[in-house]
């Protein structure tokens, strides 16, 4: 497998045995800085693999996936590293390690496994296994293997069809050992069956993990590394002869005839191990084929360290990326993979993950070095600008499930398959990200809809969002004490107070040009009416005359103390829970009689409501579930606590434990489907597999925090937790709905995938929920003092 991130560390080369093993880091402001040795007593998963600085593919993937598993699942185990070397391969290592296995060398082999068997923290072992690794020392592999008294997981990067009857019982031999395999496509794994008979039921498929990106427009990244009006095609990787970089160059000058401004950039250094055999040979080949195909003004070798956020941005100029390698047995590319998830559309010749993936116009295969096909594909793709965006759009779908944040959730799974683990498992909660918000907010407000991280300015403003982002705004303000966000508070008190008028007391929807559109007339607002005093009645429960926000307290309040007369006329059932959240933190901060007043009148109806749909096996206020249901009995629960009416608490909890009961299975959540609502008399809410939204999500999470304080040690808050996993991850796709990368949340769960669009109201739920736990989350005192620490270490 190829290195995509080559030069991310420096090789020391030869280093003797006195030479210390571990180099720290102190300015390195990592996570996992207890990776490669026991911390802890917590439980351990080895993994034995290259790892960087040693460059090659396999180095690279594991540090990318042990990374993102200790972030996500780094309250449940420790995740150590038993890197591999050799006489000529030896490295000091950013993390601490505790030993290595050195593959050259038979007494390392018994000796290693020893130490491993002796730390009783290891319950699991993940061995990446290339065969180069272990070339001419596979019966010491073997007896490494067979002395280790843990489970046993076998990544195979390489499987090779028709094997040699040595290499056949060589596979055969380690995956009897092995609890489980796993390969990174399905054609390897029907080869481990075909041609290794190794049992369907022992083999897992877990595809090459690929980074989020912070999708940037294509123009402006070209404009910033001096490519402006030229169309770039790309290709990375450590360089060596099996790459056929050849078959691009002789390509090129049938491609620059037609389109004079291609520049083919050529990214990335020699293969470590080829240049100590071979030296530059290969470069300076292509050099030398470029001086005579005369296409020196269109070629550049960037041979350099390429951090990953510079090669990512490489990548999404790229007009078409090229895949040329001319070995038929290249399981995986993870350099193909990288391309694809910035959006490239590819051309690849038909190693078995291109044919695999590309699919449904996601990208084009080519024969091996066929350099007249790769010319007239380029030349096509070149010709229409439609069915590249359509490719690169494919390609960003097919692989949002191969994030290595959904990687390591199927690993995890897997892990937990063998160890027999019993335990929950507890996700890691990332830290609150803005950026996503800051983006969609305009100096008017916060725009509606994305496509995928990009705001869809055309789709203007609602009320409903801004409202929404008001309260997450001024919850986190609440927390952080973070003066930053107070501008965005403006803007969005402003908007609400746009969308006020006496005669319709709010409307919803905005266009860009800030006028009210059409849309207003055709749906009921009293929802958007009830968000709005929802959201107001928050904000001036938070913010009193300070923080130079009283003139829009001032007019916040007028605005409430002016709708008295109007909201008792509001009958939508969850407009009236919206309105009875707002006045009781109105209440609770201005001691307002006609806001009690208003909430019993309107906690009575829902009463009613109740009362008269609810039996002994229906305990709800309607016929039927829909969206938003938690508001309800959040509502009713304020109420009680505005009024301390007991009837109020007895039908907050009956219908909320009622709610949960449909909602939860074991320590899962699936909210109601938008697909079909659930009726009174339906058997069963799980066989709805789509169509939930983050919003239904957040909701609940909102109401079980206050059932939580206001009913302690009834299991709401494990259920808080639970809830927000679907976030993270635990939901039918095991797949994460919030973007750690963007900050941005994903608009809804589908049957078979996620819907990429990142807008408001997902974004808004996601950081609603996320602010629902307040550990972790730092106040900007705190963030100010570990950046001066961060400084003085520096």
């Amino acid at each position: 497998m190829e290195n995509p991130r080559h030069l991310k560390f420096k090789t020391v080369g030869r280093i003797k045995e006195k030479t210390p093993r571990r180099k720290r880091n102190q300015t390195q402001n990592r996570r996992f800085n207890d990776i490669g040795s026991a911390k802890s007593n917590k439980p351990a998963i080895l993994f034995i693999t290259s790892y960087p600085p040693r460059e090659c593919g396999i180095a690279t993937y594991s540090q990318d996936m042990i990374g993102v598993l200790d972030a996500k699942f780094g309250d449940n185990f420790q995740f150590l590293i038993c890197p591999l070397e050799t006489d000529t391969e030896r490295h000091i290592y950013d993390d601490a390690i505790n030993y290595t296995l050195n593959t050259e060398q038979d007494s390392s082999y018994l000796k290693t496994a020893k130490y491993i068997n002796s730390d009783s923290n290891i319950k699991l072992i993940c061995v990446q296994h290339e065969f180069g690794f272990f070339h001419g020392k596979e019966k010491q592999f073997l007896d490494f293997l067979n002395a280790l008294d843990k489970p046993i997981l076998v990544t195979f990067h390489t499987v090779l069809p028709t094997p040699s009857e040595s290499l056949k019982n060589n596979v055969q031999a380690i995956a009897k050992i092995a609890q489980s395999i796993t390969v990174m496509t399905q054609s390897s794994a029907a080869l481990l069956e075909k041609y290794y008979n190794v049992p369907q039921e022992q083999i897992e498929v877990i595809a090459h993990g690929t980074h989020l990106v912070k999708y940037k427009d294509r123009e402006y990244l070209k404009a910033k590394y001096n490519l402006s009006n030229k169309k770039v095609l790309s290709t990375f990787g450590l360089l060596g002869p099996g790459k056929s970089i050849e078959t691009t160059l002789n390509a090129l000058p049938g491609i620059v005839s037609e389109f004079p401004e291609v520049v083919f950039l050529i990214i990335g250094k020699t293969h470590p191990s080829l240049k100590i055999k071979e030296g530059e040979v290969y470069r300076e080949f292509l050099n030398e084929k470029v001086k005579q195909l005369n296409i020196a003004e269109n070629v550049k070798f960037l041979n350099r360290f390429m951090p990953l956020e510079e090669l990512l941005e490489y990548l999404q100029l790229s007009d078409i990326y090229l895949f040329t390698s001319k070995d038929p047995n290249q399981a995986v590319s993870g350099t193909f993979v990288y391309a694809l998830s910035c959006g490239c559309p590819i051309i690849s010749t038909p190693i078995p993950h291109a044919l695999e993936v590309l699919k449904n116009d996601m990208g084009i295969v080519i024969d091996f070095e066929d350099a007249e096909g790769l010319r007239n594909e380029v030349i096509r793709l070149l010709k229409d600008e439609q069915l590249r965006k359509n490719m690169s759009l494919n390609g960003l779908h097919r692989t949002a499930s191969t994030a290595w944040e959904n990687s390591a959730i199927s690993h995890m799974h897997v892990f937990d398959k063998i160890m027999q683990n019993r335990s929950r498992l507890i996700y890691g909660k990332p830290s609150i990200n803005l950026d996503h918000l800051k983006k969609l907010t305009t100096d008017f407000g916060i725009i509606q809809f994305s496509v995928i991280n990009h705001p869809d300015v055309g789709s203007g403003y609602t009320l409903d969002d801004n409202a929404r982002a008001l309260i997450a705004a001024c919850k986190y303000f609440e927390l952080t004490a973070d003066d930053s966000i107070l501008p965005y508070i403006r803007i969005y008190v402003d908007f609400i107070h746009f969308c006020y008028n006496e005669e319709s007391l709010f409307l919803n929807y905005v266009d860009i040009n800030k006028n009210f559109t059409d849309q207003n007339g055709e749906v009921n607002l009293e929802d958007s009416i009830g968000r709005a005093v929802w959201a107001l009645g928050y904000f001036v429960s938070k913010f009193q005359v300070s923080n130079g926000l009283s003139d829009l307290i001032v007019k916040s309040q007028h605005i409430l103390d002016g709708l008295v007369v109007y909201l008792p006329d509001i009958y939508s059932t969850r407009a009236m829970a919206f309105i009875i959240k707002g006045l009781y933190y109105y209440n609770m901060s201005h001691k307002k009689e006609f806001a009690v007043s208003l909430i019993e009148k309107l906690a009575n109806r829902l009463l009613q409501m109740y009362r008269h749909e609810s039996n002994i096996k229906w305990r709800w206020f309607e016929g039927y579930l829909t969206y938003g249901n938690s508001v309800l009995p959040d509502a009713m629960l304020c109420a009680y606590l505005a009024t301390n009416k007991i009837e109020y608490l007895e039908t907050a909890r009956a219908s909320f434990d009622f709610l949960l009961t449909k909602i939860f299975r074991e320590n899962s959540i699936r909210v109601i489907s938008n697909k079909n609502w659930f009726t009174r008399g339906d058997k069963e809410l799980w066989n709805t597999l789509g169509g939930e939204q983050p919003i239904d999500i957040a909701y609940t999470i909102l109401a079980l925090k206050r059932f939580a304080e206001t009913v302690p040690s009834a299991g709401y808050e494990e259920r808080m937790e639970e809830a927000f996993n679907w976030f993270m991850g635990d939901n039918h796709l095991q797949e994460i709905i919030y973007n750690p990368c963007t900050g941005g949340c994903y608009d809804g769960l589908e049957e078979r995938n996620v819907n990429l669009n990142q807008g408001a109201e997902s974004t808004l739920s996601y950081l609603l929920s996320r602010m629902a736990f307040p550990e972790g989350i730092k106040t900007k005192k705190q963030l100010k003092q570990e950046a001066l620490q961060t400084k003085k270490l520096a």
